[in-house]
């Protein structure tokens, strides 16, 4: 009967935690897939980028908002298991709380394994994979990213200035500024520009203007009826290096390993970003991967701090109100935990042992307050 009760009971958490995972998942992606427009209007970049990009996306948020949904479920379902009196099942028929934290514990611990999976497999490759569709990509819709009596400067060290764009896609009264090297750029005013494509090459044809170049401190100047702008050859200014998040597990841990072979004297450059001045965010990401994970365990715990009264007791809706805030302090702890990492390795330890010792302490407490006897086999 014990096992019919912890499945039902088990069931219930699973179904409500699936539906409230997917459901808020969906609607924070699609908030965020319109901000990712952005990729594809503000930088020209083609449809499918920004699909993948944003597709790609998924993942993070899902990792992001399991611990609050989980906490979330275990609490709305314990108090609706009160308030049917459908708790009381289980202590009619034998079953000591602690056994239930104890089935609940050995759940959490499952569902921390998947978040550490996430973590440190699943989330990297796929914010990797979807910077990668922005790095080899292109710019195919020029014309998108112009906006008038605005300073467009999409394109790296082209800034690009128009008074006014017609529905046709010309440009009127334009001001380019191309940035060439160190303190050498050339200007160019036209009166008119249209985007066009010869042979696959984008161009923005310019009409009825001048340009004046400086170089090496002189200056030059010539005037045009018609220029041909190539932008066969530009870059995006869109952050395209990899970052320390989209590394994967082993290459991190194997940066950290020869960088302690070194006694952290000597930066890896087989590997990106593992240097001895970026060591700081080396160790967050870690402790974001594999140390934050930890807590889940605790969320779990402190959500049967419902269990100590029942209902019908006065301290109950007390009990409600610590259990919430109690749960939702550990979840802003253990996010914000990850800002007194450092590179001071001793500290870091003793940050990362807090969700055990805070663990082992609330379970010690429940042994007490339920005065439950541990049966040597």
């Amino acid at each position: 009967m014990k096992k019919l009760l912890f499945r039902k009971l088990l069931l219930e958490y699973l179904y409500f935690f699936l539906i409230a995972l997917t459901s808020s998942s969906v609607i924070i992606w699609v908030f965020q897939s319109v901000n990712y427009l952005d990729i594809m209007i503000e930088d020209g970049r083609d449809y499918m980028v920004y699909v993948k990009y944003s597709l790609l996306n998924f993942p993070k948020i899902l990792s992001k908002l399991l611990p609050f949904v989980l906490f979330f479920t275990l609490f709305y379902v314990t108090i609706r298991f009160e308030t049917n009196n459908e708790l009381i099942m289980f202590w009619n028929f034998g079953v000591h709380k602690i056994e239930l934290i104890n089935f609940m514990i050995r759940i959490s611990l499952a569902l921390m394994l998947i978040q550490i999976f996430f973590l440190t497999i699943v989330v990297p490759k796929s914010q990797d994979l979807a910077k990668s569709f922005i790095r080899s990509s292109k710019i195919n819709f020029f014309e998108n990213f112009i906006k008038q009596q605005k300073f467009n400067d999409t394109i790296k060290g082209v800034t690009i200035f128009t008074e006014k764009k017609d529905k046709d896609g010309n440009l009127y009264n334009l001001y380019l500024k191309r940035e060439t090297d160190n303190d050498n750029f050339q200007l160019t005013y036209a009166k008119k520009g249209i985007f066009k494509e010869f042979k696959n090459v984008p161009v923005l044809v310019l009409y009825d203007g001048e340009t004046i170049t400086n170089k090496n401190n002189e200056l030059t100047n010539f005037s045009f009826s018609k220029y041909d702008f190539p932008l066969n050859k530009i870059e995006t200014n869109t952050v395209t290096y990899k970052k320390t998040q989209e590394l994967s597990s082993l290459k991190i841990f194997t940066c950290i390993k020869n960088l302690i072979n070194t006694n952290f004297q000597n930066d890896y450059n087989k590997i990106e970003n593992c240097r001895i001045d970026n060591l700081e965010s080396i160790f967050k990401e870690i402790y974001k991967r594999l140390i934050i994970p930890l807590y889940i365990p605790l969320l779990v715990l402190v959500n049967y701090f419902l269990i100590y009264y029942s209902k019908e007791n006065l301290k109950y809706n007390l009990f409600k109100l610590i259990t919430f805030f109690s749960g939702l302090a550990i979840i802003i702890f253990s996010e914000t935990t990850i800002r007194l990492i450092s590179n001071n390795i001793l500290i870091n330890l003793y940050i990362s042992l807090l969700p055990i010792i805070f663990f082992v302490f609330i379970y010690l407490k429940n042994l007490v307050t339920f005065n439950y006897k541990i049966k040597s086999k």
